[in-house]
């Protein structure tokens, strides 16, 4: 308006629908940096920005760690409405897949984001609706299309028929969660996978693996946990058997064997050798003077029988197996073995000698305990067995190691006596 003929300003005009006055200078926002660590799984940074001038906000994840020696990649069948509501941990290089539509979302064209299954398809759908208005104006048939798939990623949220969700990350570093956690979860699979030259190059590794000395296969089964399908000894129903090579310090290598049914919860372990016979047999003696003697390791092979000379008491070959454990659980082991003699309960059982039985119990407990001292030793004819000496590398005054020849019935029950390792195809061709 005009007064006087001065010409005054005005008040700005309304700007219209749906645009946003530019700022007469840049405004600042708030960035905010969370570090936190998801359950079963590892640290993770959350980075979260907001503008309180134009409510513009965003949100995004980075890693914490390293890049991982190996991808990841989980594969989830999806089956009902909670599975959409588990947590999604998707780096900026992995890779979504959903193969029942075709979908995929590639790697790097979205920023890390700590979220769930369900979030990831709306963020898909925000992505495909932004541009649809300008496609609608200049190519109505892809807009069609599109339409028509964003509605049958809507639909995949409702969960009306299962689809699989797939995760693919060559760095390792994202994550699905678990909600059975640390029990097994059935609907998702997790497989590791060495990377391609291309993924490496990709995440900015070719030149520094390039570089590397081709990995040791003996040290990458050092480094692995093997895992293959049994059934339980105790309700034959189908189990997994973890094995594992260990190092032990100063002795030798061995195989432990680790069974745990997911049915009747019963648990098992077991050691084997891993190595040969050696040439000569090993008997270990240790005088047991202090109740810190009962945590010293003690590899007890299949092969190896068992004396407590003061209680009188041998446990012979084959008997509890091949145990990796403490001289406290070995003797313990002992006990319950002796306890559960089906010889020694119900009413076939004799009064004398259900008192010898508990006569011998208590000695062995005053054992444990340290309130006795005793010689423990392990005779070994294959020299598999092992006990820990605390003085290592210097002698231990407690325990003795002596290694002697086997007699021909030892090499007998080893099956040493026909076998021949030298020589053998000269003596089965002149056979011939």
């Amino acid at each position: 308006p005009r007064e006087t003929g001065a010409a005054q300003q005005g008040p700005p005009a309304p700007a219209l629908p749906g645009l946003r006055r530019p700022a007469p200078f840049p405004l600042q926002g708030v960035t905010r940096l969370l570090l936190t660590r998801v359950p079963f799984f590892k640290e993770i940074i959350v980075s979260s920005f907001a503008c309180g001038s134009c409510s513009w906000s965003n949100t995004e994840i980075q890693a914490a760690g390293r890049i991982q020696e190996q991808g990841v990649r989980y594969t989830l069948a999806v089956t009902s409405r909670q599975d959409m509501n588990r947590e999604v941990v998707k780096t900026d290089c992995a890779t979504t897949r959903i193969p029942e539509l075709d979908f995929e979302i590639p790697a790097f064209t979205q920023k890390g984001v700590l979220t769930t299954i369900e979030g990831i398809i709306d963020r898909a759908v925000a992505g495909l609706e932004q541009d649809q208005p300008v496609r609608r104006a200049t190519d109505e048939e892809v807009a069609s299309k599109i339409d028509e798939f964003i509605g049958k990623l809507k639909q995949l949220k409702e969960v009306h028929s299962s689809f699989t969700f797939i995760i693919d990350d060559p760095s390792g570093n994202s994550f699905v969660e678990n909600p059975h956690a640390p029990q097994k979860d059935e609907a998702l699979v997790v497989a590791h996978y060495k990377r391609t030259p291309q993924q490496a190059a990709m995440l900015g590794l070719g030149a520094e693996e390039a570089n590397e000395t081709p990995a040791d296969p003996v040290e990458d089964l050092r480094n692995e946990v093997l895992q293959f399908n049994t059934n339980c000894p105790e309700c034959n129903a189908p189990a997994n058997t973890n094995m594992k090579l260990v190092q032990i310090p100063h002795f030798k290598e061995v195989i432990i064997m680790a069974t745990n049914c997911d049915s009747c919860g019963h648990r098992t372990n077991e050691v084997k050798s891993g190595g040969a016979i050696e040439p000569q047999g090993t008997r270990i003696t240790l005088r047991i003077t202090d109740p810190s003697d009962m945590t010293r390791d003690v590899l007890k092979s299949e092969t190896c029988s068992v004396e407590i000379p003061e209680l009188e008491f041998e446990l012979g070959m084959g008997a509890l197996g091949g145990k990796f454990t403490t001289l406290e659980g070995l003797l313990k082991d002992i006990k319950d073995l002796v306890e559960r003699n089906p010889f020694s309960l119900g009413d076939s059982s004799a009064p004398s000698k259900m008192e010898k039985l508990q006569e011998f119990s208590r000695k062995l407990l005053d054992i444990i305990e340290g309130k006795t001292k005793a010689h423990f030793v392990m005779d070994d004819p294959a020299g598999n067995s092992y006990l820990q000496n605390v003085y290592a590398p210097e002698d231990d005054p407690e325990l003795k190691v002596e290694h002697y020849e086997r007699t021909f019935e030892q090499n007998e029950e080893l099956g040493l006596n026909d076998m021949k390792t030298e020589g053998y195809e000269t003596a089965a061709a002149s056979e011939r």
